[in-house]
């Protein structure tokens, strides 16, 4: 499987969206989609993880395939939008950085 960068992602899926006329859905709709896809990964990770099991009739899917869908909602949205997620994810990634740098105890390098 090729490994894409941010970019090639949100471009592979503009391409798959602008073959329709109907285009990205209003940041509403996209934020209910999230929520249902979010929905779906939540029942799948409880049928794993958690205590409830899948019904004789549900349908298999994996917490893959579900990640992979929230992903899918994600990237829509963040198009929509213009938002560039490479930026959107250094800004959060400084923040961890500087603001949390101290909240959560490291891992200790293996001394030599």
């Amino acid at each position: 499987m090729d490994e894409r960068t941010m970019k090639e992602m949100q471009k592979t899926v503009d391409d798959y969206i602008g073959q329709f006329k109907e285009g990205y859905f209003s940041p509403l709709a996209m934020l209910a989609r999230m929520t249902e896809e979010l929905g779906e990964l939540s029942r799948e990770v409880n049928h794993h993880y958690g205590e409830k099991p899948k019904k004789s009739t549900e349908r298999e899917q994996s917490i893959e395939e579900e990640l992979g869908d929230l992903l899918f909602v994600i990237i829509c949205f963040a198009n929509s939008l213009h938002i560039d997620l490479d930026k959107a994810l250094h800004i959060v990634m400084e923040k961890f950085n500087t603001r949390d740098k101290d909240r959560w105890t490291k891992i200790e390098e293996a001394e030599e």
